[in-house]
Order: structure tokens, then sequence, then C-alpha cells
């Protein structure tokens, strides 16, 4: 048997899979919770006959409340409710391919030394790309950076990372990242799932991304920004920490923290400057 079931999609009608579906009596008491699946389908279990209150939201957008009449047999229908976006997000980009700006991008990966301080490396050359489609869950996109690239300014370090007893730049001389869809958390806060693939190991990761609006560049472009972040675990793509203290950087944490800031220009190719 089933309860109360809600069709929840977007303004533009997609379905909007992780919205919630909470149901509560007439005095506030909550009944029943449940979560809509990938088709933007929440059903609750069966639930006590008469009118209650149903409220659907997701984040980003506003929440949606309803009456629900609840059958004898504890069924009942919503139909399909449409969320609308909160008024202080911002517009999302076009659909279409979206071009990452090298010149204006940057990869920064932390590690922690000693407990008290970090150890900074930049990633100077970046290309990609990210294909927005119509329903922006659904975008995907790739990424790739070059290893022997590192640069934490200090000119020995640099030459060991890129050396077989790190990132091994000479046999697997790209970083990649290909992510596959959003999942919204906030406002203009989303989570992008892919797979990542370093020193020749392929990892699930999931980034938290930021998106910063878009807007006209001076150059007759049209660019997109985002600030995304996770968190990398050294031993899942086999780095060394033996090779760590002969290179003279021991008791660095395992975990690296790695932030992007992209920009990206609208189209298959970057404009001339």
């Amino acid at each position: 048997m089933t309860g109360l079931t809600a069709r929840i999609r977007s303004s533009a009608g997609w379905p909007m899979p992780g919205a919630v579906l909470i149901v509560t009596d007439l005095t506030g008491r909550q009944l029943a919770r449940a979560t809509s699946d990938a088709s933007g389908v929440a059903m609750t279990e069966p639930l006590p006959p008469g009118t209650h209150t149903a409220v659907v939201t997701a984040p980003g957008h506003q929440p949606v409340a309803q009456l629900a009449r609840i059958a004898a047999t504890g069924g009942g229908a919503l139909g399909e409710v449409r969320l609308e976006p909160e008024a202080n997000t911002v517009a999302l980009p076009p659909p279409g391919p979206w071009t990452i700006d090298p010149a204006h991008s940057t990869v920064l990966v932390t590690a922690r030394h000693l407990g008290i301080a970090g150890i900074k490396a930049r990633f100077a050359e970046v290309s990609g790309r990210l294909e927005i489609a119509a329903n922006f869950e659904r975008s995907t996109g790739y990424a790739e950076i070059k290893a022997a690239a590192v640069d934490t300014g200090v000119g020995m370090r640099d030459a060991h990372l890129r050396s077989a007893d790190f990132l091994d730049a000479e046999r697997f001389p790209l970083i990649t990242f290909a992510g596959n869809g959003f999942r919204r958390t906030g406002g203009d806060t989303w989570v992008m799932p892919g797979e990542l693939t370093l020193h020749g190991r392929s990892r699930p990761v999931e980034l938290t991304v930021t998106y910063g609006g878009y807007g006209p560049d001076p150059w007759g472009g049209v660019r997109v920004a985002f600030h995304a972040e996770t968190l990398l675990h050294r031993d899942d793509f086999a780095i060394d920490y033996n090779a760590m203290v002969r290179a003279g950087i021991a008791a660095v944490g395992a975990t690296l923290r790695v932030e992007l800031d992209m920009e990206l220009v609208q189209g298959e190719r970057l404009p001339a400057m």
C-alpha cells in the first residue's frame, strides 16, 4: 500500500530528484517524510484518513504547501508540483558547450604539513569543457590538468613531484576529471559527482561547486564562473609516503584539499584576445 504521492518538477517541467515531501496533520505534527526519486516522484507510507498539509521543498527553491486529502485506504495524490527558484538565485547559464579558459582558471592543491602549515601546489595548465544541458542537473563536464605543470615555488621539490616517486608525469601526463550531472544543495551551490584519474588510478569524487553567474566579457564573448572544492586521500592514488619522506616533506597529512576557480567561455573555442 502507498500513501501520498507527488510528481515534483522544476519550473521548466524537469523532474527534481532529491526534493522532500513532508506531511503534517492540521496541528503541525509530522506524519510522514519522503524524498523524490530520479523521476521526481515522492511517495510516503500510508497515512491516516482525512485532510493534512503537504509541504514540498528543495534546495534553492521556494517551498510549496498544499492540502492533501487522504482516502480511507491511506492513500492520496497531489499530482504535479512545480517548484520555483528562490528570488535571490543567480540565473543559470544558457545550454550548450562552454570551454575552460586556462588563462583565467586556477587549480590549487594544499597538503597539511606538521599539522600546522600548508604546502600549496598550483597546476598552471588546465583545459576542458562543460556541456550545459537544458535541464542544468543533467550537464556534463570534462577537465584535464598537465601533471608536469605542478608548481610549489621550490624547483627541486617540483622536479621530485614530477618523478616516478609521486605523479610520475612521464607515464601519466594527464590528471583528468569527468563529471556527470549536478545535484543542487542551495541557492547557488551544487555537487557534481564524477571520476578522477590521477597517477594511473581512477576513483569516484564529488566536487562541491559554487556558481558565480555568467555575463559578457570585454572580448565580445560570454563567460561563466565556478568555484569547486574536494578532498582527496593520497593512499587512494598510490602516492608513496616513504617517497615523501625522502623528498624532505615528511609529516604531510593524508588528505589533500583541491580548489578550482574556473572561467569558461561560451562556445567550443576560446576567442582571440
